[in-house]
């Protein structure tokens, strides 16, 4: 655990590879630096070097009182990538650290050489904002168990669960024992019903991909290509899978990752 003091809170994070250019890896909902194990050594190997942290509420960073937003989360990461002093990286979130790294790339995109957006939106709409209500109510009077027990079925598809049983029941394990504090959770859950980008997000200048998983329910894929559309000049790619295509495809998703970013590298390939 590496820890560095930014924005007034602790942050952990973790660097791996050495290459010449890096990419800042952004975690989604309750979700610390693990989220992208299966990400890392593509990366690696393909000559990148890969920061990844726990945002503020989760994981091994602090947790202070919220509720939080999108635009505080990003100044959590400009604090950290000052504090290590990077001049200039390549940005990846998924689901929330989509909507942290569309708010970094507005405020700082003089820092990034492209920002990628994956199963995200620029503002949750009627539908997510529904069902994130609920999540609210059931981590209030049940606990967070039963919150990700639901968000599995959301974040997979009927086939994990019919042909990778044991994976499943792995993940269920993995879920129950999940120790966020409640507080944390509802304070991160709050960043994402509060953002809306669709004002500004058509001012972003930096090379964008936004990539979703063709099957993602829990966040429509028609809400990321709204996204999209909002975007100049922006790339869209989706891959197999549903809102946890990273884990649940990780080949296609680095793939897909990869393509994007060796076309905006400035470092040889390795």
């Amino acid at each position: 655990m590496t820890t560095t003091t930014t924005n007034g809170i602790e942050i952990n994070y973790r660097r791996d590879g050495g290459g010449d250019e890096l990419v800042v890896l952004v975690n989604g909902l309750a979700d610390d630096l693990v989220t992208y194990d299966l990400q890392v050594p593509a990366l690696v190997e393909a000559g990148y070097e890969v920061l990844r942290y726990d945002n503020r509420g989760v994981g091994h960073s602090a947790k202070p009182a919220g509720p939080y937003t999108t635009g505080l989360l990003a100044e959590d990461l400009h604090g950290l990538v000052d504090a290590l002093g990077v001049e200039r990286f390549h940005l990846v979130g998924v689901s929330m650290g989509g909507m942290i790294a569309q708010e970094y790339a507005l405020a700082h995109p003089e820092r990034l050489s492209s920002v990628t957006l994956a199963c995200t939106y620029a503002a949750p709409g009627p539908f997510c904002g529904r069902r994130f209500a609920l999540w609210e109510q059931l981590a209030r009077f049940t606990g967070l168990s039963v919150v990700m027990a639901d968000v599995a079925l959301w974040a997979f598809t009927p086939a994990f669960f019919a042909e990778r049983p044991d994976e499943a029941g792995e993940m269920d394990v993995a879920l129950s024992m999940i120790d966020q504090p409640v507080h944390a959770y509802l304070a991160q859950l709050s960043a994402i019903q509060t953002h809306d980008t669709t004002g500004r997000i058509g001012a972003l200048a930096v090379p964008t991909l936004v990539l979703a998983g063709e099957q993602d329910i829990l966040i429509p894929v028609s809400l990321s290509r709204q996204l999209f559309d909002l975007v100049p000049n922006a790339q869209w790619a989706t891959t197999r899978g549903g809102h946890a295509c990273l884990w649940e495809h990780p080949d296609d998703f680095n793939t897909a990752l990869l393509r994007f970013l060796d076309q905006h590298r400035k470092a040889p390939a390795p």
